[in-house]
């Protein structure tokens, strides 16, 4: 690539720390410090011939590791192509191939992209925190998950022991305007699963001064990475018959998550090399409240720019 052009695109505003040429890193908003979870989470999911999604590319450095490792098709979205010069720039940068779609708002995803099948792996990163309806979203990427397929969801909590969502009022807790909802811990886990997504392994990683943008004093919130894999009805109606009636018969259930497609998606062979005792086998995962205090599993800082929202050219993972 032309060496005005990057030096162009470089000066640029960037979500991520990412190498353009050697030596040459654009200056996201993230300092190294901040643990970038969902990419350490994917670094255990096998991607090799496998189809992934990405919700929320941003300049794509996400598609670009899940290329790097080896999957069969990769496709990043965005609700508009704000990013696109600086994504087709690192496509070619990081000799990678991945399609891109423009989503719009981030609802009735199944529809938006039920031309694309189904995939084996999803990241929905960073998103729900900044849509209206965390629920609205969870029920139209569902459908798009294959057969015990693995979904890394990942979002703004509280640590706390409660079901509730908690507003934003007047950017109390984060001033970015895009920003909604905290779920509790707890409240997260009870989503996920309500949408047969059962956790089998996560990260957690405490707001601190460290990175100012989501730190509010006195506040007892984090960043939390859950690893889900796709559950048949079968392994987890008995947990919650509540929620399976719910799912069986509720109007915006049946309204909003494309059951037909969800039943009719193939078997993904993807494997998990996480914690062994959390594999496939283990059809309740944890619970998530329960394990915070399970060694690793609280990342403060990181001191490799692999762990963090730095991509480097030698990186494939």
């Amino acid at each position: 690539m032309d060496t005005k052009i990057i030096e162009s695109i470089a000066r640029e505003w960037w979500y991520y720390n990412v190498e353009l040429t050697p030596g040459l890193v654009t200056n996201g908003i993230y300092t190294p410090e901040t643990p970038m979870l969902p990419r350490i989470m994917m670094r255990n999911c096998q991607l090799g011939g496998m189809d992934c999604l990405d919700i929320g590319s941003m300049e794509g450095i996400i598609p670009i590791l899940m290329a790097r490792q080896g999957a069969k098709s990769v496709i990043a979205t965005d609700a508009i192509p704000h990013c696109a010069t600086k994504m087709n720039a690192l496509r070619q940068i990081y000799g990678v191939d991945f399609d891109f779609r423009e989503i719009g708002l981030l609802y009735d995803l199944s529809s938006k992209l039920q031309d694309c099948g189904g995939f084996d792996f999803i990241n929905i990163s960073g998103v729900l925190y900044h849509v209206f309806s965390p629920m609205h979203v969870l029920a139209g990427i569902r459908p798009l998950l294959k057969k015990n397929g693995l979904m890394v969801v990942s979002t703004n909590v509280l640590n706390q022991h409660s079901h509730i969502l908690e507003f934003n009022k007047s950017g109390a807790l984060q001033q970015e305007i895009n920003t909604f909802w905290y779920h509790s811990i707890p409240m997260l886990e009870e989503l996920l699963r309500f949408f047969k997504l059962t956790p089998i392994d996560f990260l957690y990683v405490p707001h601190s001064s460290i990175h100012e943008y989501s730190y509010v004093p006195g506040k007892d919130s984090g960043f939390m990475s859950v690893v889900c894999r796709a559950a048949e009805s079968t392994e987890i109606d008995s947990r919650d018959p509540w929620a399976a009636q719910a799912r069986m018969a509720s109007w915006e259930y049946l309204g909003l998550c494309n059951e037909k497609m969800l039943n009719a998606q193939p078997q993904s062979a993807i494997t998990y090399g996480g914690i062994p005792d959390l594999k496939a086998d283990n059809h309740l995962g944890l619970s998530l409240m329960d394990r915070m205090n399970d060694p690793g599993r609280i990342v403060h800082t990181v001191s490799e720019p692999k762990d963090a929202h730095t991509l480097l050219l030698e990186h494939l993972s």
